[in-house]
C-alpha cells in the first residue's frame, strides 16, 4: 500500500512550513506530507489523490484564510475522503466555531495555534488520529483469510472472534467468491472442515476454536507467571479499568478473558454519551485504547480461556481454566502455571477482581434455537452491519445497546425493524437514542409486539410476531435477527463461597451483613465495598448485584475496586 498522506493547509508560509517541519520530524518515514497554500490547491491535491488510488489519511486546514475557509474545506475533503482525520488549526477567538464542525462536518479535533511544544499539543493528538485510521485501513498483504459459509454458526465465531481482537482478515464466502471455493477445494475440505481459516505462514486451520486460532496468530493464551497480586476474571470496561489502575500502581496483574477484550460494550457501533467524548466513540475504539493503555503498564491479557472454578487456597485464591487441550484437541500437556490438576490450569493471585459482565438472555421461540449462526443472533458487533446490506433486519430489545444497534444496522440495511415488547421505547432507552430512531425513515417500531417463532432452511427466512393487544400473529420475511433482551450473569462458574443473588448477580460490600443476604460474611471486619462474600474477591461492573448496566459506571467500579484491592493486601 502507498505511504498514507498528510495534508496541511496553510495560507500563511511561515506557519505552514513549521508545522510541515513538524510533521514531518515525527511522521516522515511512514506518511508523504504535502502542503497547500489555499482551499483550493488542497482540493487539487486531494482530487489528484483520489485518481491515482493513493490513501489520504489525515487533513490539517486553517480556518481564517482567502477563498475557503478551513472548515469549508474540511467540509469538502468529508464527502470526498468520508475516512480521513480532520483536524482544524485555529485562533482561540474561532473556538465556538470549531466546536459546531464537530458536529456540522464531523471534524475530528481541533488544535489552538501556536501548538509548540509539539511533544505536548500536536504529536498526542495525531498520534491517536492516525492510531485509528491505520487501525481501519491496515495493509491486507498478510490478512488472516477465513473460508466458510454466511450462515455457518462456526464462521460466525471465527470471524466475531478476529473482529473482537482486532485482527484484520479477509472473508470468502464459499457459495458466493470463487476464490472462497478454489481455496476450499485445494484445501480438500469437507463441510465440517468450514470454516478454514488460513494464517500466513501457518497452518490450515478447519473448523478451529477460539483458543485453537489465538495459539496460530500468537495471541497469548497461557499466563506467564506462578503467582499474580491480582488477577482480574473478564475483560470488559470493568475488567479493563481494573488492570489499568492496577499496573499503573505496581500490582502484578493478569486479565483471563474467555473471548476477546472489550465486552459487550466492545460490540457497540457507537457510544454517545461516554464523558470527554462530544462525537461519542465506538465500543471498538475503547476498548482497543484501554487494552494498550492496560499493557503499557504491563499487565498481561490471557486470551481465549473458559474459567471454569474459583478455589481459596489460604492466602491465595485460585482461578482454574479449562485445559488448552480441551479446546484445540490432544497434544503435548500445557506447562504448569500455578498448578495444574486433571486438564485444568490454575493462576494464582493474592486477589481476584469479578468482571466478567453479563450476557443477552435467550429468546423463548419456536425454532429459533436451531437457527443461532444462522441469520439469529444475540448481540451484534459494529462490523456485522455490513452483512445485512440490501436485506430486511429486525432487532428484538428496549434499551440502549438495542437501539445503537438498529441505527448501525440502518446504515446497510434494506429496513430495520425493532421489536418492543414494552408499549414505548421511552421507558427504557435514551431519550437521544429514541430520537434518532423516530427520525430515521429506514427504522421501523413495533411497540406491544413479540417474536413468537422462527423458520428457515438452513438459516433464517421467517419470523412469526405477535401482536399482544389484538392476540393476533404475522408471518415476516427475514434474514436476520439480533436479539438483545435482558442480562444473565456469567457466574455459574463461581463456588457456594461467593454469594449470590436470586438472579445469579454477585452480592458485595454493605449488602451481606444486612438485608436478605445478610450472614455471608464470616470475618470480623467488615467487607470491603464491592468485596464478595469470599475475602480478596471483588466485583465490579455489570456482574455485580444492583450495579448501574452502563459503561461509566462498570469504569469507575473496575478503577475503585483496585483500591480495596490494595486495603485488602495490606491485611494479608
Amino acid at each position: 500500500m502507498a505511504r498514507p498522506a498528510i495534508l496541511t493547509v496553510d495560507d500563511d508560509a511561515p506557519v505552514s512550513a513549521a508545522i510541515a517541519r513538524d510533521l514531518r520530524a515525527r511522521y516522515g518515514a511512514d506518511h508523504r506530507i504535502l502542503r497547500a497554500s489555499s482551499g483550493a490547491e488542497a482540493l487539487d491535491l486531494v482530487a489528484r489523490l483520489l485518481l491515482k488510488g493513493q490513501p489520504l489519511a489525515l487533513v490539517l486546514a486553517d480556518q481564517r484564510m482567502p477563498g475557503l475557509t478551513g472548515i469549508e474545506v474540511l467540509g469538502r475533503v468529508r464527502v470526498d475522503v468520508p475516512e480521513a482525520k480532520l483536524v482544524l488549526l485555529t485562533a482561540y477567538a474561532d473556538t465556538d466555531v470549531a466546536i459546531a464542525a464537530i458536529n456540522d462536518i464531523g471534524l475530528d479535533h481541533y488544535l489552538l495555534k501556536p501548538w509548540d511544544p509539539p511533544d505536548e499539543n500536536l504529536y498526542p493528538v495525531v498520534d491517536d488520529l492516525l492510531a485509528d485510521w491505520h487501525h481501519a485501513h491496515p495493509d491486507h498483504t498478510d490478512d488472516v483469510r477465513v473460508v466458510g459459509d454466511r450462515w455457518s454458526e462456526g464462521t460466525h465465531a471465527v470471524k466475531t472472534f478476529l473482529a473482537n481482537n482486532h485482527v484484520p482478515y479477509r472473508w470468502l464466502d464459499v457459495e458466493r467468491d470463487a476464490e472462497g471455493a478454489r481455496l476450499r477445494d485445494l484445501a480438500g475440505a469437507r463441510p465440517e472442515d468450514l470454516p478454514l481459516v488460513l494464517v500466513p505462514d501457518g497452518e490450515t486451520l478447519r473448523a478451529p476454536s477460539t483458543v485453537a486460532i489465538a495459539s496460530a496468530l500468537g495471541l497469548r493464551t497461557r499466563a506467564e507467571r506462578d503467582l499474580y497480586d491480582l488477577c482480574i476474571v473478564g475483560g470488559g470496561p470493568a475488567g479493563l479499568a481494573a488492570a489499568v489502575y492496577a499496573a499503573s500502581e505496581g500490582l502484578s496483574t493478569v486479565v483471563v478473558e474467555h473471548e476477546a477484550p472489550g465486552g459487550q460494550a466492545g460490540q457497540s457501533a457507537a457510544i454517545e454519551n461516554y464523558l470527554g467524548f462530544p462525537r461519542g466513540l465506538s465500543g471498538a475504539d475503547l476498548a482497543q485504547r484501554a487494552i494498550a493503555q492496560a499493557r503499557r503498564f504491563g499487565a498481561e491479557m490471557v486470551l481465549a480461556r473458559d474459567v471454569v472454578a474459583l478455589e481459596p487456597r489460604g492466602p491465595v485464591r485460585a482461578v482454574r481454566l479449562q485445559g488448552i487441550e480441551a479446546h484445540i484437541g490432544s497434544g503435548a500437556p500445557e506447562p504448569r502455571v500455578g498448578g495444574s490438576e486433571n486438564g485444568f490450569t490454575d493462576i494464582e493471585a493474592r486477589s481476584v477482581v469479578l468482571a466478567t459482565g453479563v450476557s443477552y438472555r435467550r429468546l423463548a421461540a419456536d425454532g429459533l434455537d436451531a437457527l443461532v449462526g444462522r441469520g439469529v443472533h444475540y448481540g451484534a458487533s459494529a462490523g456485522q452491519a455490513a452483512a445485512c446490506s440490501g436485506e430486511e433486519v429486525y432487532v428484538v430489545g428496549a434499551a440502549n445497546s438495542a437501539g445503537q444497534a438498529v441505527l448501525n444496522l440502518a446504515r446497510f440495511a434494506k429496513r430495520v425493524t425493532l421489536v418492543v415488547r414494552g408499549s414505548s421505547l421511552e421507558a427504557s432507552m435514551s431519550q437521544y437514542l429514541v430520537e434518532r430512531i423516530r427520525a430515521d425513515d429506514r427504522i421501523r417500531v413495533l411497540c406491544g409486539t413479540e417474536v413468537v417463532a422462527a423458520s428457515g432452511d438452513g438459516h433464517l427466512e421467517r419470523l412469526t410476531l405477535a401482536d399482544r393487544a389484538a392476540g393476533t400473529t404475522t408471518d415476516v420475511e427475514a434474514s436476520w435477527l439480533f436479539v438483545f433482551i435482558g442480562a444473565a450473569p456469567r457466574t455459574d462458574w463461581l463456588g457456594a463461597e461467593v454469594a449470590r443473588d436470586g438472579h445469579g448477580f454477585v452480592v458485595t460490600g454493605h449488602d451481606l451483613v444486612s438485608g436478605p443476604y445478610a450472614g455471608g460474611w464470616t470475618l470480623s471486619r467488615p467487607p470491603f465495598a464491592l468485596e464478595t462474600s469470599l475475602p480478596g474477591v471483588f466485583a465490579a461492573g455489570d456482574v455485580r448485584a444492583d450495579s448501574m448496566k452502563r459503561v461509566a459506571s462498570a469504569v469507575g467500579e473496575g478503577s475503585m475496586s483496585v483500591y480495596f484491592v490494595h486495603r485488602y493486601l495490606a491485611t494479608i
